[in-house]
C-alpha cells in the first residue's frame, strides 16, 4: 500500500537572512522554516526583539516543558497575542495567577467527565450529519466550514448546556478566520522590535474579531451569571455552573463576571478551534487515502452496525483513534509552545541569557528525520508497530507535556473519533483532485484555502 503524504510548506535550502525571515513570516512562521528545521537539534536567530531558540533536542524539550517547567513560563509575546481574545486566563497567565485559575478549574472538568460529555457529543454529531445530508454530492464542500460548526457546537452543549445555532457558528468561525490571519502582523514587529510597523488597521481589525467572540460568549453568560448571584442557578450540570461555584482556594473568592467570560474564552479556543483543525485536516487525509477509510470503515460497521454509537464502543476502535492520532502528528492544531526563560541558564553548549524565547513545536518534533520514520506519510499504523515506539513515547506532544498539558486530551480525542467514526459510517470521502490545501501556521495549523473534499453518501446509509 502507498501512503500518502502530504504537502506542507517547502523549507528553504538555507536559513534566511532577518530580513528575509521578517518577510517570509509575515503570513505563517512555516514559511520561514528551512532545512535544517527538520533535522537541527537546536537553531538559533537573534532577532532585535528577542533571541530565540527553536529546540527539537528531546532531553532538553522535557527540561523546559517539564522537570523545569517553572524556569520556563509562557512567553510574554504569545499572552500579547492572545489577551485582546483570551484575557487573563490560564492559557496566557503564569506563576500564582496560573495556579490560582488551574486549581479553582479542575473540580469543573468533572463536568466534563468523558461519560457525561458523550450524550450531547451525540446529539452535535447527529445534527452534523443532518446538516451534511444537504450538501451536493456532485460539488466540492470546505470542510473546514462544518468541522468547525460541530466542536463549536459541542463545546456550546458542553459549557453552556445548549446547541450552537448555525448563524452563530458561522459568525464565531469568520471572526477566529480574521484573528488567525492577523496574530503574524502584530507578533512580527515585536519579534524584529519594529513595533511602530504595526499598522493600526490590523490592531484595530484584530480587536474587533476578538470582541465579536468574546461579546456572543458574554450575552450567554451574563444571564446566567446574574441569576447565580441571586440564589437562581438552575438545574444545569455544564462546565458554567462549575466555573461559577469554583473558589480560590486562598480567599475563596469566586470568579467574576470578566474572569469567567476570560477562561470560557480559553475553552472555547482551545476545545473548539484546535479540535476543528485537527478534524478538518482528518477528514483531508483519508479523502487521499482510500485503503485506509475502507478498513476504518469496516471496523465502524462491525462495531456499531445500525445501532446509535454509545460511549463503551469508542474504545474497540483502534483504527479510528490511530487515525486522529496520526492526524494529530502530521498537523498538530497548536504547531509551537513559546517559552520564556526566567535566567540565565546553559543549553546544549549554549548560555542562554535571561529573557531569551525558548520554541518547542510539535510540528517540528513530529516530522523531525531523526525521530521518525517516513516522517512525512500518513501512516496510522505506525502506532500498533514497534518501529516508531521511542518517537511516539518521546517526540510526540501535540497536547504539550509537564504541567501545562491539556486538560482536555481525553475529551478531544473522544469527541474526534465519535465524529469521524459518524461521518464514516454514512459518507464516503473523496478527493478533490485540482485541490491542495496550504497549510499555515498561525494560533493553529489551518488552510489557507480551505480544505475541500466531496462526499458520497454509502449505499448502506
Amino acid at each position: 500500500m502507498s501512503l500518502f503524504c502530504p504537502a506542507y510548506p517547502k523549507p528553504h535550502p538555507e536559513k534566511a537572512s532577518k530580513l528575509g525571515m521578517f518577510w517570509h513570516a509575515r503570513r505563517s512562521w512555516m514559511d520561514a522554516l528551512f532545512e535544517r528545521s527538520y533535522t537541527m537539534q537546536m537553531g538559533e536567530v537573534h532577532l532585535p526583539g528577542v533571541d530565540l531558540y527553536m529546540l527539537n533536542d528531546i532531553k532538553e524539550v522535557k527540561r523546559v516543558m517539564q522537570s523545569e517547567a517553572q524556569l520556563f513560563p509562557k512567553s510574554h509575546l504569545l499572552h500579547e497575542s492572545l489577551e485582546p481574545l483570551l484575557g487573563e486566563s490560564i492559557f496566557t497567565t503564569n506563576g500564582e495567577q496560573w495556579q490560582r485559575q488551574r486549581t479553582m478549574m479542575n473540580p469543573a472538568f468533572e463536568q466534563a467527565r468523558l461519560n457525561v460529555a458523550f450524550p450531547r457529543m451525540l446529539g452535535a454529531a447527529q445534527s452534523m450529519l443532518e446538516r451534511l445530508d444537504t450538501v451536493d454530492e456532485q460539488q466540492a464542500y470546505d470542510i473546514e466550514v462544518e468541522m468547525t460548526h460541530v466542536t463549536a457546537d459541542i463545546i456550546f452543549r458542553t459549557i453552556f448546556s445548549q446547541p450552537m445555532q448555525g448563524p452563530d457558528a458561522h459568525r464565531i468561525f469568520a471572526a477566529f478566520a480574521r484573528y488567525q490571519s492577523l496574530a503574524p502582523k502584530l507578533m512580527l514587529p515585536a519579534l524584529f522590535g519594529t513595533r511602530w510597523l504595526t499598522m493600526p488597521w490590523h490592531r484595530w481589525q484584530s480587536n474587533k474579531a476578538a470582541r465579536e467572540i468574546r461579546g456572543l460568549l458574554h450575552a450567554m453568560i451574563k444571564p446566567r451569571y446574574e441569576a447565580h448571584l441571586e440564589g437562581k442557578s438552575g438545574e444545569n450540570e455544564d462546565i458554567l455552573a462549575a466555573f461559577m461555584q469554583a473558589k480560590d482556594p486562598q480567599s475563596g473568592k469566586p470568579f467574576s463576571e470578566e474572569e469567567l467570560v476570560n477562561q470560557v474564552a480559553m475553552l472555547f479556543l482551545a476545545g473548539h478551534e484546535t479540535s476543528a483543525s485537527a478534524l478538518t485536516w482528518a477528514s483531508y487525509l483519508l479523502a487521499k487515502s482510500p485503503e485506509i477509510q475502507q478498513r476504518a470503515y469496516e471496523q465502524v460497521i462491525a462495531v456499531f452496525g445500525d445501532a446509535e454509537p454509545r460511549q463503551a464502543d469508542m474504545k474497540s476502535l483502534a483504527l479510528v483513534w490511530n487515525i486522529f492520532r496520526e492526524t494529530l502528528r502530521l498537523f498538530p492544531p497548536v504547531g509551537f509552545f513559546a517559552r520564556e526563560n526566567v535566567q540565565s541558564c546553559p543549553m546544549r553548549g549554549k548560555q542562554l541569557g535571561a529573557g531569551s524565547t525558548v520554541v518547542v513545536a510539535p510540528w517540528l518534533l513530529q516530522r523531525h528525520r531523526k525521530w521518525w520514520k517516513n516522517p512525512d506519510a500518513f501512516d496510522p499504523d505506525r502506532f500498533d508497530r514497534g518501529d516508531d515506539k521511542d518517537a511516539i513515547k518521546h517526540a510526540y506532544m501535540p497536547f504539550s507535556m509537564g504541567p501545562r498539558v491539556c486538560l482536555g486530551a481525553a475529551f478531544a480525542l473522544q469527541e474526534a473519533v465519535l465524529i469521524l467514526a459518524c461521518i464514516l459510517r454514512r459518507y464516503e470521502l473523496l478527493p478533490v483532485d485540482e485541490h491542495v490545501p496550504e497549510p499555515v501556521g498561525r494560533l493553529t495549523i489551518r488552510s489557507a484555502n480551505g480544505v475541500r473534499i466531496k462526499l458520497r453518501k454509502r449505499a448502506a446509509a
